[in-house]
């Protein structure tokens, strides 16, 4: 985990519009909702097939609606590609290093986007040690550790599986 942060994952700190973990007021099945100021999304992966380009779909959709696609800058644009990248990514780590993913969560203010991909699976994501860029595979944590502004890994005490989470600057 990479957090440095001194207060829990998923607590942007005394900031009030900060995106916050998964907690009651986003557990919503509902495609979209707004919360505070706060626009989520959730997407159950559990059992389907094809979840990478369906996830990036998914939150693809989310940018649309959240206004950050279409891009009318190149920043902007670089921007809403890093948050469908690092989708795939986690997406990605769960299906090769845990059960598969379950869902997805997606939770966007004017500051901050955070993606969330639970899984069942018992492993740690960290990023290779040390990297090395010519080598096919083991990348992805790699990627995600420097496109994003923090991630981490929240597990849940006598629960499976855990919640890899990821939070990346909204376009100025």
């Amino acid at each position: 985990m990479s957090t440095t942060r001194p207060y829990p994952p998923g607590d942007r700190g005394p900031e009030s519009s900060g995106a916050s973990g998964m907690s009651g007021e986003a557990a919503s099945d509902e495609p979209s909702a707004s919360t505070g100021g706060r626009q989520v999304r959730r997407l159950r992966l559990h059992g389907e097939s094809g979840v990478v380009p369906l996830a990036r779909d998914f939150a693809r959709q989310a940018l649309y609606a959240w206004g950050w696609l279409p891009a009318a800058t190149a920043d902007r644009r670089a921007a809403a590609e890093d948050v469908l990248l690092v989708v795939s990514e986690l997406v990605t780590n769960a299906c090769l290093h845990a059960e598969g993913p379950d869902e997805l969560f997606l939770a966007c203010d004017r500051k901050v986007i955070r993606v969330e991909v639970s899984d069942r699976g018992a492993g740690q994501p960290a990023p290779r040690t040390p990297h090395r860029a010519g080598r096919p595979g083991g990348h992805g944590m790699f990627i995600v550790q420097r496109l994003c502004l923090d991630w981490g890994v929240v597990r849940t005490p006598g629960a499976a599986g855990k919640t890899v989470w990821a939070e990346l600057g909204a376009p100025a």
